[in-house]
């Protein structure tokens, strides 16, 4: 007879306690993902019948009852499309089978629900196995070695339905993630079509084939806002581009250290273990520079890519030519399973660095460091010192950004850019009052040697009048919208949208920090990037550049980050502050740069961080704010800043451009900060300039958008 103590039995009942709870979780889950919850308890059974979960299914004689494939449907066993699916070919493999279709379609059906889930997983399915079984059938009668092992070959598993179903959920994804999982399902499938070669891979492929043009009609009212065009941000480019080669020198040494016989032959090769590792940590270097942008690191991929495309090309002619002159008895070549699958890999990457190049242009700023210390300043640090110096206007410190070319003028500089043959200068002269002039004729005289067509973009009035007074024209594009901060409250009925963004924050526990960005650990860079690629990658063309600025900018050392975040850490919204410098150094203001919220975060955060700002800078001593201002919106003109044309020209380009950047909206939201406005211009020759001056604009913002999505734009 036993006893059971008062503390085994609270035990006890603590440990079923636990185990209900767990059980009720389970059950709860199965009922959100009843497609999924019914195909895993249906593999679970299927396992446990066959025995498949503890012996091979591969090297028993009935494998051909149970698995699909080209003999067992060639047999009339067309049941195997069924019984096949729900099996897999060893222990091992069925646990990691079950746990990827648990996973993949189970979050697929939360996404998207559980009749176009299970149509789409079991309909491609099907089809993949029906049209690679063709294949392999319609290969096998030509000499290729490996279709006719194929045809003898059997498969399990439903990864190819899978596949597909992860397709139609990337189609719910916001950008980055929808082409991140896109790249990763599409990188999946190649690989081990190229350097494996099994039914399963040629299965994946073809249901991405199937699936990929469909995925946004599959997915239904579920799919994501779909851009107009489909365009990465310049930080999207430089990642995927240093995936790609990591990916690239990982697969060399899995070659290199399990060889396997592929589509194409054996992948072993005569590489030595140094020659392996030499090439990896170069790719690795590559790689890395590709992350950063890096210029250099860019033309030495560039080159590699080209190089091994050719090296692929020369292989696969010495294929044909050997299959025309009777000198091979088969498709095989030594190398031929190593060359080939890298140049298509190689290939790939070269394509996607030449469509991307412009994300490529990153100046070291070691380099620059270097450079300014140890002679004159020059670029960005030129422009800081003129800064330091003279100060400017609320957007002159974007003329330390590192896209800018540089001219010195009197004691000071001007910054531009080279756009369609037109030289447009960002803000004002960053000189002191008396050189305005004298800047002018300057940048006026550099155009002039150099065959361009100068003007000057979002200037102040005193740069206007400067301008006007040695025969060029102005005209105004935008307003700055500027907050006095003497004396500012957000007392009664007009701040009443401001207070209750803040009693919002205070009861969601969120709490207001400006710090220098580069200071912050990691997670919260890494937040504030996901918060802005998430913002950048719907848009529907390219990341914006010329006036807005980005994550990369805020990371200046001299750049303000205000940050909403909540107890747990997580950022739900970010604005960065430019620094608007007086003469001598003095900060007499700050300017909006970075204005993004997370899609989850509540609506009013952005409006908590601008006034949590003021009063910030408020207590520190500035002046004033600038909320900077929307491109090509405003709300009033200046009636002797007027050219119709051009009028015309940027009211239709702000029109266009309106349902993506939103500036008109952006204008309008500012308003709720009672500013008051100041009038920023286009300084221009005169109007014989007009059309390229538009087109230089136009360039300026979007300089990665091709003429296809500019066009596909104005059809909207």
């Amino acid at each position: 007879m036993s006893v059971t103590t008062a503390p085994e039995e609270a035990a006890g009942s603590s440990r079923r306690e636990a185990w209900g709870r767990g059980g009720r979780r389970v059950v709860g889950i199965a009922r959100r993902v009843p497609f999924t919850a019914t195909v895993v308890v249906a593999m679970v059974v299927a396992g446990l019948v066959t025995g498949a979960f503890w012996s091979p299914l591969s090297v028993r004689p009935e494998a051909i009852d149970l698995a699909y494939g080209p003999p067992a449907l060639l047999a009339g066993h067309v049941w195997t499309l069924v019984s096949g699916a729900l099996l897999a070919g060893s222990p091992a493999l069925y646990i990691l089978t079950l746990g990827l279709f648990a996973l993949a379609v189970g979050w697929v059906e939360l996404r998207c629900g559980t009749r176009r889930t299970a149509l789409v997983t079991i309909a491609f399915q099907l089809a993949a196995v029906l049209l690679t079984t063709a294949l392999v059938l319609a290969l096998a009668a030509t000499p290729w070695v490996w279709a006719g092992r194929l045809a003898g070959d059997l498969d399990t598993g439903f990864s190819a339905g899978m596949f597909a179903a992860l397709a139609m959920g990337a189609a719910t994804l916001h950008a980055p993630w929808r082409l991140r999982l896109r790249l990763i399902l599409v990188g999946v499938a190649l690989v081990g079509l190229l350097f494996l070669g099994g039914l399963a891979d040629v299965e994946h492929t073809l249901a991405l084939v199937l699936a990929l043009p469909l995925a946004r009609r599959l997915a239904g009212p579920t799919a994501a806002p779909a851009p107009v065009t489909m365009h990465a941000g310049r930080r999207e480019w430089r990642l995927v581009a240093a995936v790609g080669l990591v990916v690239i020198a990982a697969i060399r040494v899995i070659t290199l250290v399990v060889p396997v016989v592929g589509p194409l032959g054996d992948t072993a090769s005569d590489s030595s273990v140094i020659e392996t590792v030499i090439s990896v940590v170069i790719s690795l270097l590559l790689a890395e520079g590709l992350r950063r942008g890096r210029r250099p690191a860019w033309v030495v991929s560039l080159l590699l890519g080209v190089f091994y495309a050719l090296v692929g090309l020369v292989v696969i002619v010495a294929v044909i030519w050997g299959q025309a002159t009777g000198q091979m008895d088969q498709i095989e070549l030594v190398g031929l399973a190593v060359f080939v699958p890298n140049a298509i890999l190689w290939t790939a990457l070269l394509v996607w660095l030449v469509v991307g190049r412009a994300a490529f242009k990153v100046p070291s700023r070691r380099a620059l460091r270097r450079r300014g210390a140890h002679g004159p300043a020059v670029g960005p640090k030129a422009a800081r010192v003129a800064l330091h110096t003279h100060g400017g206007s609320t957007i002159s410190w974007m003329t330390t950004w590192p896209e800018n070319r540089y001219l010195a003028t009197g004691h000071g500089v001007l910054a531009y850019r080279v756009h369609a043959g037109v030289a447009v200068a960002l803000g004002d002269p960053v000189v002191a009052p008396t050189e305005l002039g004298t800047a002018l004729t300057d940048f006026g005289a550099l155009a002039e040697r150099s065959g361009w067509v100068p003007c000057l973009f979002s200037t102040t009035s005193a740069v206007a009048d400067a301008a006007r007074a040695q025969g060029w024209r102005a005209l105004q594009v935008a307003e700055d919208t500027l907050i006095d901060l003497d004396g500012l409250e957000f007392k009664g009925k007009a701040w009443q949208a401001v207070r209750s963004a803040f009693n919002k924050a205070d009861k969601s526990g969120i709490e207001h920090h400006m710090v220098h960005l580069s200071e912050e650990p990691r997670a919260v860079v890494a937040q504030v990037r996901a918060i802005s690629e998430e913002w950048v990658g719907d848009k529907g063309l390219p990341e914006m550049g010329f006036t807005l600025g980005g994550v990369e900018e805020a990371l200046d050392s001299e750049v303000r980050t205000g940050l909403a975040i909540d107890a747990e850490g997580t950022v739900h919204g970010v604005t960065s502050w430019l620094p608007v410098y007086g003469p001598d150094r003095e900060i007499a203001g700050w300017t909006l740069d970075v204005m993004r919220r997370r899609n989850e975060g509540f609506r009013a955060v952005v409006e908590y961080l601008i006034a949590s700002a003021c009063l910030t800078f408020q207590a520190e001593g500035a002046r004033f704010v600038s909320l900077s201002g929307a491109p090509l919106a405003r709300s009033e003109r200046d009636p002797e800043a007027r050219e119709p044309v051009l009028d015309r020209l940027l009211d239709q380009l702000g029109a266009l451009l309106e349902p993506y950047y939103g500036f008109c909206s952006l204008h309008q939201f500012k308003a709720k900060f009672r500013p008051r406005h100041e009038p920023m211009y286009l300084v221009y020759r005169d109007e014989g300039d007009l059309p390229r001056v538009g087109l230089g604009i136009g360039r300026a913002y979007l300089p990665d958008a091709s003429v296809r999505e500019l066009l596909a734009l104005t059809r909207t």
